[in-house]
């Protein structure tokens, strides 16, 4: 191995820890995102029946069964917000008429609801794919809806990549690890979503140095390795 070599080496092993941290920093920050929301609804929902409690308490008395019927209702209340689920999933039908601007976030958010049922490849290459989401997103904030670059955005964001995401799903499982026509459907998820990883980052690059031009006649629709060989 050449010196050369080694320096490439090195570089992408720093390249891979640092895409590692902002991974692990971007799942905490989330996580504690969720639960502030979480305790701001429980506190909020406790005060109203509090307050709502106090007031009914002025006009009729509630007596012994009254208070603990509301600290049953406290309890009952503060458990479910404690596990329900904060966010209802986008349909991926709906991704494309999401506003541009919340459109990273809203693919992120259904991306997520999509891990369990993928490989550990894919589930890996689905982290790379949502940093990158988190770059991309404060530029779309001040594109245009009707730009060119805005409707290539959009359609890859929007369309292809749910269309990769649903048509792996439909394939049974037991024929994902199988090869057809050289490759397994989970070999052919996984260069599909390296694919969309590399257009995202050019996307990204290109609204960066304010090239929209570049962006909106690049004319390059994503050929979806997976549907294309027939696997679906």
């Amino acid at each position: 191995m050449t010196d050369v070599d080694r320096q490439l080496a090195r570089t992408n092993e720093l390249l891979d820890r640092t895409r590692e941290r902002s991974i692990a920093q971007r799942r905490r920050a989330r996580g504690a995102t969720s639960l502030a929301k979480r305790a701001a609804l429980i506190a909020s929902a406790d005060l109203a029946i509090i307050v709502a409690t106090l007031i009914v308490g002025w006009i009729v008395p509630i007596g012994m069964g009254g208070a603990l019927l509301v600290a049953a209702l406290l309890v009952a209340v503060t458990l479910i917000l404690a596990f329900a689920r904060l966010d209802t999933p986008i349909a991926p039908e709906k991704l494309a008429e999401v506003p541009l601007k919340a459109l990273p976030a809203r693919t992120e958010q259904w991306l997520e609801t999509q891990r369990p049922a993928l490989p550990a490849p894919a589930q890996t290459l689905l982290d790379g794919i949502g940093t990158r989401l988190d770059t991309l997103a404060p530029q779309l904030a001040t594109l245009d809806e009707q730009q060119p670059a805005a409707f290539e955005v959009r359609k890859l964001l929007g369309e292809q990549l749910p269309e990769l995401i649903r048509g792996y799903a439909r394939v049974p499982e037991p024929l994902r690890a199988q090869a057809r026509n050289g490759k397994s459907p989970d070999a052919q998820l996984a260069d599909s979503l390296r694919l969309i990883d590399t257009e995202i980052r050019e996307m990204t690059e290109q609204l960066a140095q304010g090239d929209l031009d570049a962006l909106a006649t690049r004319g390059r629709f994503l050929e979806i390795k997976y549907r294309d060989e027939g696997a679906a």
